[in-house]
């Protein structure tokens, strides 16, 4: 199944997308002017055998850093930063999930710019000091992040805040989607990286920010991935090609929908995934948030959750929330907060956390630390 095209909106990376898409890197460098990249992944796609399927498409072999964390964190971009310079690389490919991907577009500033990392964040007002970056490839072997067309990164600073940098500069100059990558994710990986599209698809068009074209992609991303039942059907069967690339459209449709911006589910996410301790998954995070967070948005939200219904295939009177829960059991996915390590000491701070996160500008709700410690409370258990 070979179906290349553009798949692109402005304010998003021009995207190629379709089994086999991956045999485009080669050419994609030259015309991009890239002579020798530093590879961004982790040491999961190396003994994958997912990074060498990748490198049979390149003439030489190009630099690696393979340390992401599952959260990508300060440390380690200043780690393939240093590398990237002792190997006067030009560029990044961006290779594996959402960290991988977020920590590429941190290469590509922070090997351009001199600034600390903390003055690019959004709530330091940082955009304005980001300029021209490393040119960078994307290359998702997930469908959940949509890191790949999106302006965002999302890192853990060493003061331990975890923050978003983010600026037009940073969107990918091209975004290889390849749904051959994503055939070997396994079930549980699959299911948290599926909800988080899902998430990016429903926060977004939730979103007041007015943006038509936006929130019609992330109706079809929930449509392909609900309403014709890919994400279940990816999670039963990880070789069902037309599930994988139904999957992997709508999790990049979910990155083009949030340029209308997110919500708590994502403020939420953040604070919780700060913790390097427990190291949560975020795609995991957002699935246990959700339903909390539809519930808590209901009266602002309804107008927009009849939409979702509708191309969620649910019926016009069913509880949406509910029906995110029963997904999540579904997928095998937790069903709160605690089960995760999450503990009720810990939610003052997040609160906090949250309120000073991008997304929590853009929830349909206005949101306070006390509405956030409720929202917390009420997530900490089922």
């Amino acid at each position: 199944m070979k179906n290349f095209g553009t798949v692109t909106i402005a304010n998003n990376a021009p995207s190629i997308f379709g089994f086999g898409a991956i045999g485009q890197l080669s050419s994609a460098l030259q015309d991009l002017g890239i002579s020798r990249p530093l590879v961004c992944t982790d040491v999961g796609i190396i003994n994958s055998g997912l990074l060498d399927q990748v490198l049979e498409h390149l003439a030489t072999v190009p630099a690696v850093y393979s340390d992401t964390p599952p959260n990508p964190n300060e440390a380690a971009v200043m780690a393939a930063t240093k590398h990237y310079k002792a190997e006067n690389c030009d560029g990044v490919i961006a290779l594996g999930g959402g960290s991988s991907l977020d920590l590429g577009k941190a290469v590509a500033l922070c090997a351009t710019h001199d600034a600390p990392l903390e003055s690019f964040t959004t709530h330091m007002g940082g955009a304005a000091l980001i300029g021209v970056v490393a040119p960078m490839v994307a290359i998702p072997t997930t469908a959940g992040t949509g890191s790949e067309v999106a302006r965002a990164s999302v890192l853990i600073l060493n003061n331990g805040e975890k923050r978003i940098v983010a600026s037009p500069h940073l969107i990918p100059k091209l975004a290889l989607l390849d749904p051959e990558l994503t055939l070997g994710l396994p079930p549980l990986l699959t299911a948290a990286t599926g909800m988080d599209a899902v998430t990016h698809c429903i926060e977004a068009i939730c979103s007041p920010i007015e943006n038509p074209n936006s929130e019609v992609i992330g109706m079809d991303g929930l449509v392909r991935s609900i309403g014709r039942a890919a994400l279940v059907s990816a999670v039963k069967d990880g070789g069902n090609r037309q599930a994988r690339s139904d999957m992997l459209m709508a999790s990049t449709q979910g990155a083009m929908a949030f340029s209308k911006g997110l919500g708590a589910v994502h403020a939420m996410s953040h604070a919780c995934g700060k913790d390097q301790t427990l190291k949560l998954h975020h795609g995991t995070l957002n699935a246990v948030l959700l339903p909390h967070v539809i519930r808590f948005n209901a009266d602002m939200a309804e107008h927009n959750y009849v939409k979702i219904r509708m191309a969620m295939g649910l019926h016009a009177s069913a509880d949406l929330a509910d029906a995110i829960t029963e997904l999540n059991q579904q997928l095998g996915l937790p069903l709160s907060l605690s089960s995760m390590g999450i503990t009720k000491q810990m939610i003052p701070d997040m609160a906090i956390h949250c309120m000073n996160d991008m997304c929590t500008a853009t929830n349909p709700t206005p949101m306070t630390i006390d509405l956030y410690v409720t929202l917390f409370e009420q997530a900490l258990s089922q």
